[in-house]
This record gives C-alpha cells, sequence and structure tokens, in this order.
C-alpha cells in the first residue's frame, strides 16, 4: 500500500507532543480519563460478533463499501440503509479524501464529487451519528491518516465513538504507528481493522493478525482498488498463509471483486468475508440520477449477497 510520505514524521512528532502532555500533566500513578466514554467497551464488540455469528452459520460476510456524499448525502443515507436491507453484515463507508493513495479512478472520483458537495469529515461524523441508529449492519469508517491528524487522534476517536460507528479503517498508517489509535479505538469500544497485501512479508503478516480488530483485511491486488475481471489466483495461497498462523481471525478479501461470481470464488477458498467497493460505487454514483444509482447498487447488493449462501 502507497503511504503518505510524512505520515510517520508527524504520527511520530503527535506521539512526542502527547507523551510530553502526559508527563507534564498526568501522575504516573493515576491517569487521566482521554475524554473518550468507555461504555461501548463493556459491550461485546459489534463487528466479532457478526463473524462470530456467521462462522456458526457456515456463511461468508457480505461488506459494501460506499463514499459518503456521492453523489449527495441524502443519497448516501439511501444506499446505506438499501445495502442494509439487502443483507450487508458489515458496511465501509469512506470519507472523501483528496489523495486517496490506495484507492482507484472509480473511488477517486467519488470522492472528488463528495468534495466539490463540500462533504468534510466533520460533515461525515454528525451524518453518521443520525444514520447508524437506523442500519441493522455494524459500520466501518474508511479514512486516510492525515484527516485524524488535522482533528487529532483523541478528538477525532471522541467523535467517532459518540457516532455509533462499529469499527475504524485507516490504510496507510504503518502498523508501527499505530499503537495510538489502538489504545483509543480500543478504550472506545470501536474495532481497528488493519490490512495486508499480497506483498507483505511473512513476519509482518503475523504482526497484522495479532494486531487486527473485528478481522484482516486482505487486499487481493498489487495497487489500488478497481474493478478486476478475475480474481488473483494467489489469494488462495494468501488466505491459506494466514490460516496456518491463526486459524481464529476472520479474513474478508478486498480490492478487485466486483460480481457474484468472483465473490462466491473467494468464499470456496476460504475467505470469511468479500468486500466490495468500486463496483457499487460506480453503480451508485454514476449513474444518470440518484434513483438509478440507487437501483443499480441494490441490484448488485443483492446478487453479491445471493453468491454467499448460508451453508447450513
Amino acid at each position: 500500500m502507497a503511504l503518505c510520505g510524512n505520515v510517520c514524521t508527524k504520527v511520530a512528532l503527535h506521539v512526542k507532543q502527547r507523551s510530553g502532555t502526559e508527563s507534564k500533566h498526568r501522575s504516573p500513578k493515576k491517569t487521566k480519563a482521554l475524554h473518550i466514554s468507555c461504555a461501548a467497551a463493556t459491550d461485546e464488540l459489534r463487528i466479532s460478533r457478526v463473524f462470530t455469528d456467521l462462522k456458526a452459520k457456515k456463511q461468508c460476510a457480505f461488506v459494501p463499501f460506499i463514499c459518503a456524499g456521492d453523489p449527495d448525502l441524502d443519497t448516501t443515507a439511501a444506499a446505506l440503509r438499501a445495502l442494509d436491507t439487502a443483507g450487508a453484515d458489515v458496511i465501509e463507508l469512506g470519507i472523501p479524501y483528496s489523495d486517496p493513495l490506495a484507492d482507484g479512478p472509480t473511488i477517486q472520483a467519488a470522492a472528488t464529487r463528495a468534495l466539490k458537495n463540500d462533504v468534510r469529515v466533520e460533515t461525515v461524523l454528525d451524518f453518521v451519528t443520525e444514520i447508524t441508529p437506523t442500519l441493522s449492519a455494524p459500520l466501518v469508517l474508511f479514512t486516510y491518516i492525515n484527516p485524524i491528524l488535522r482533528m487529532g487522534f483523541e478528538p477525532f476517536v471522541e467523535k467517532v465513538a459518540a457516532s455509533g460507528v462499529a469499527g475504524l479503517l485507516v490504510p496507510d498508517i504503518p502498523l508501527e504507528e499505530t499503537v495510538i489509535l489502538q489504545e483509543l479505538t480500543k478504550k472506545a469500544g470501536i474495532e481497528l481493522v488493519l490490512l495486508s497485501t499480497p506483498t507483505t512479508p511473512d513476519a509482518r503478516m503475523r504482526s497484522i493478525v495479532d494486531k487486527t480488530s473485528g478481522f484482516l483485511y486482505l487486499v487481493s491486488v498489487t495497487g489500488v482498488t478497481g474493478m478486476k475481471s478475475t480474481v488473483e489466483s494467489r489469494v488462495e495461497a494468501l488466505l491459506g498463509g494466514i490460516r496456518a498462523y491463526n486459524s481464529d481471525i476472520p479474513v474478508a478479501v478486498g480490492f478487485g471483486v466486483s460480481n457474484g461470481e468472483q465473490a462466491a470464488q473467494l468464499e470456496e477458498w476460504g475467505a470469511d468475508g468479500v468486500i466490495v467497493g468500486s463496483a457499487l460505487v460506480r453503480a451508485l454514483g454514476e449513474a444518470a440520477t440518484p434513483e438509478e444509482g440507487l437501483a443499480s447498487m441494490t441490484a448488485l447488493a443483492e446478487e453479491l449477497r445471493a453468491a454467499l449462501p448460508c451453508r447450513d
């Protein structure tokens, strides 16, 4: 995965500043609460519970992705409800960002359209606060690290926790720099989902498996998101390697999945979940009207859900 060139420097600076503040204002024996309600942490984590329930039913999770604000927030709300009704098990919602390094042209275009509509991080957080109570499926926010750094780790996680979001996925933060997010999200009852790619060395993959929460996001291709005509056969071996190390962690495969046949192939190879983004984003955001986009996206979502039936 491509990384912002100054991410490590910015995160390291934040850690240093935060440590300095703590040394001045916090007793070494009693640490002040990080302004985050820990009530959620006492509940069973929603994403983990979904995968546990699906495993018992021998069913693969359907995890759709759409971009907030494309073509507008009213349509995003309708799309989230439609995906929920269509049988999504977990839903990813992308916060639009001007430099989405992990995303291909379809999602980049969606983010550009949303930004032109003045959809920003704060806008999305306010929006999900209203929409999450209406959804059965837990919501995972997908965002890059720079918007978090601009807001600050603690204020960002506090707002995410208050919004009812169940998980967080940050594709461009290095594993070594996730310590603060892991600490804060764990206290807030939010599951921090980490990614592994085809080029991730085995030792690093094991560390990622040990640190991820909810599920492991296995990237199926080398490169960015986008629709592919076939699923790369090496994904089966990647799944096998992860299983050989840890057979308990759920693994959801994403990047390049665009139809029911591909989803069924991934399930056959042992994926616990299938993540579909670009195909749904294109169906929703590139239609002539929002109504046509919703109809097209819903039809594709229903095809994908039907390709992943319960195996009881």
